[in-house]
């Protein structure tokens, strides 16, 4: 009897009593069903978290190869615009290339025309030295109105054919 003395006996006397009370109540099925309701809970949670985890691997991979697309298309973007300034820069080269060379050609027509003109005036100038001292030797050694026509065909002629 000594066992009815002892505390812990009469800890279990009463957890016993009390799971009987419990059953009497039906207080074993409301905490079965909540944790059913639990787990239900817990389950459409990880239903939900596994679905927005494959909705987020969708997003990401969806951005992956829009950045994918992005890089290609900035790439395409700069080999063009590298294309093009090298078009452009070949065209300007052939442009300044073509000036120099019209540049120089009209130089070299106005270097030509000015030594014609310059050999022109050179003739002349000699041409009319040479009428000149033609008129004046002619002049002082043959006299009279055959000297005058003589003088004036000549120079006529030297000045035909210099000029």
């Amino acid at each position: 009897m000594e066992l009815l003395y002892d505390p812990e006996v009469w800890v279990a006397i009463a957890f016993v009593a009390l799971l009987i009370v419990f059953g009497y109540v039906g207080a074993y099925k409301k905490v079965a069903i909540a944790l059913d309701h639990r787990a239900e809970r817990i389950r459409s949670e990880l239903d939900e978290a596994s679905r927005l985890k494959d909705e987020a691997a969708k997003l990401l991979a969806d951005y992956k190869a829009r950045h994918a697309s992005a890089e290609r298309e900035a790439q395409d973007i700069i080999t063009s615009a590298k294309a093009e300034a090298e078009r452009i820069a070949a065209e300007a080269k052939v442009k300044m290339e073509d000036f120099v060379a019209r540049r120089t050609k009209t130089a070299e027509g106005k270097i030509a025309l000015a030594e014609a003109q310059a050999i022109a005036d050179v003739r002349a100038a000699a041409a009319n030295a040479a009428v000149a001292a033609a008129s004046t030797i002619l002049s002082q050694s043959v006299k009279g109105q055959v000297a005058d026509d003589l003088v004036n065909k000549g120079i006529n002629e030297v000045r035909a054919k210099l000029n």
